[in-house]
């Protein structure tokens, strides 16, 4: 105890300031059931460390909870601005410990804090407790810099940040959804979990954390994974978020395991995939890998997703847009799995930076008409469209694969988000031109019943896919896969599904089982092929985090 008051003292010493004997309450700096106190001012406060997070790898400070409560009867709480403190002098800001501080009241991004520090001493030791709080948080800005538990569990609703920022998103109402994933009477009542949601932070605010928090014995991190209740820390605003500073480690449950591989389909039983090949170039450095080294780890997860979907079927989307991109990716797919691919050989506009293909297995499917791309000009990457049959016996039928606008890069007037996101009349329009263009094709094979599938950027109450399926047929995810799962993509900690299979009704009966395999959107970005170079631990040739979408499937009966 005598040499950390020793240390603290020598600060006092070297900066020569007078010290102020007037306590002022830690709420009245904090503003916490009182007006606070202008920023400039020199105060002195005392109180007991509730949570250190000290140097350039955490917050460069500490937090204090007031000895006495708030004029409004709660605990008052702020955060104590400290760079300057040596290492030796860092552990006497160890929880619980009484304090003493001079220094000047300040504010940082609208929060209140104590900063230029002059004076710190030791004054014993005190416990603290926790207020008890749930989700919705009727006053959040009351319990900043607060200490507080939670009464209830969380649901991990994204990781995009986890390994940039060391941080979460949590959800106290499960998985958030996208509000127009779900017709009228189907889905959460409030997907979104509005007023739910909070940032689980690893106390610290910089870049690339040396060690990544937070991850399992797999390393990784799964939306979908439970956080269990009793989360206790540091409630505080930054960077327009509410987010909890933990001060006891988190327990986890692992409520979304990783998926296996699916079961091969019946021998009855046609099984079509569609795979999103995350920017799939040749060309490096363009849209895809940068080097051979990315382009090698791409390939052997891409490799090891199609092993696991056991597919006779393939709609190929963000595949180069150079004739022998995909060739090459068939050449590489027949030599990984050993089964006699098929490319269907269409040409296609030059201007398209990707392409939609279709491949198929030939030693279980027959192609029984020539592919056919649909140019008409509203489409940025023009359908593909042709017929086939089970080789062992079976009802012909026709597969149209599609990509449609995406929602990014909007317009400045026009075509701007209206609640479907940005280019939903363009994409409108791109269904409009599909349903003619399969429409024409049925005419001439037949009339064969259609599968439509690929990314239609439209969520499955939006306008766009709400033309196929009242004009086309069944949406078959809306059909077989419960509301829970639903999803194949996760954008803004809001999961749903932009990837779908939509059948002619002649082709919705003979649907037998259709999968949303999770495991893309769930896993970490971190995890993809083209993050942080060969030297990073994490990136390997699984098949997860092949991809930013899901693959989705579907098994037809043969007869």
């Amino acid at each position: 105890m005598s040499l950390l008051l020793a240390l603290f003292a020598a600060i006092a010493v070297l900066n020569a300031k007078p010290t102020n004997c007037e306590i002022t309450p830690v709420y009245a700096v904090a503003g916490q059931g009182a007006e606070p106190i202008d920023p400039g001012k020199e105060v002195t406060v005392q109180g007991v460390v509730t949570a250190a997070f000290p140097g350039d790898s955490g917050l460069n400070g500490f937090f204090i909870q007031g000895e006495k409560t708030a004029p409004d009867d709660l605990p008052s709480g702020l955060f104590i601005y400290a760079p300057q403190l040596k290492e030796r002098e860092k552990k006497g800001t160890q929880e619980n410990r009484v304090l003493r501080i001079q220094g000047k009241t300040g504010i940082y991004r609208g929060r209140p804090q104590l900063e230029n520090i002059s004076s710190i001493s030791i004054r014993g030791n005190r416990e603290t407790n926790s207020v008890r709080v749930e989700m919705p948080l009727s006053r959040p800005e009351r319990l900043e810099g607060v200490k507080v538990r939670f009464k209830h569990g969380f649901t991990v609703t994204d990781n995009y940040q986890l390994k940039k920022y060391g941080s979460l998103e949590l959800s106290a109402g499960g998985r958030a959804f996208q509000p127009s994933n779900f017709p009228s009477g189907q889905g959460p009542e409030n997907p979104t979990c509005k007023g739910k949601r909070i940032i689980l932070d690893d106390g610290c605010y910089s870049r690339n954390p040396e060690q990544t928090p937070y991850l399992n014995k797999k390393d990784t991190r799964r939306v979908g994974t439970r956080v269990k209740k009793g989360l206790t820390g540091i409630m505080t605003n930054a960077f327009d978020s509410w987010r909890v500073h933990p001060t006891e480690a988190p327990e986890f449950e692992n409520a979304n395991p990783r998926p296996e591989e699916l079961p091969k389909p019946e021998s009855n039983r046609v099984r079509l995939a569609v795979l999103n090949l995350h920017g799939y170039f040749l060309t490096l450095g363009k849209r895809g890998a940068e080097d051979k080294e990315e382009l090698k780890r791409q390939q052997g997860k891409l490799m090891a997703a199609v092993e696991n979907l056991h597919p006779d079927i393939l709609v190929l989307l963000e595949i180069e847009n150079r004739d022998k991109v995909p060739r090459r990716f068939l050449r590489l797919l027949k030599r990984s799995s050993g089964d006699p691919w098929k490319l269907l050989s269409t040409k296609n506009a030059e201007n398209n930076v990707i392409r939609t293909s279709l491949a198929y297995r030939a030693d279980r499917i027959k192609q029984t008409s020539p592919g056919k791309r649909d140019f008409t000009p509203v489409h940025d990457r023009p359908p593909l469209i042709a017929g086939f049959k089970p080789r062992k016996g079976g009802k012909a039928f026709g597969v149209a694969g599609a990509h449609f606008k995406s929602k990014s890069d909007c317009p400045e007037r026009g075509d701007m988000d209206k609640g479907q996101g940005c280019w939903n009349r363009k994409r409108v329009k791109q269904a409009r031109a599909l349903l003619e263009f399969i429409q024409s094709w049925r005419e001439r094979h037949d009339s064969l019943p259609v599968l439509i599938a690929g990314d239609l950027n439209a969520y499955g109450a939006e306008d766009p896919v709400q033309v196929l399926t009242r004009h086309s047929g069944m949406d078959l995810l809306a059909k077989q896969i419960f509301w829970k799962e639903r999803y194949t993509y996760i954008y803004s900690g809001e999961s749903g599904y932009l990837d779908h299979l939509i059948a002619t009704p002649q082709l919705a009966e003979r649907t037998a089982k259709v999968r949303t395999y999770h495991i893309n959107a769930d896993e970490p970005r971190f995890l993809e092929y083209n993050q942080e170079g060969a030297e990073d631990p994490y990136p390997d040739r699984s098949p997860y985090r092949c991809s930013d979408h899901d693959p989705v499937t579907v098994d037809l009966q043969a007869r």
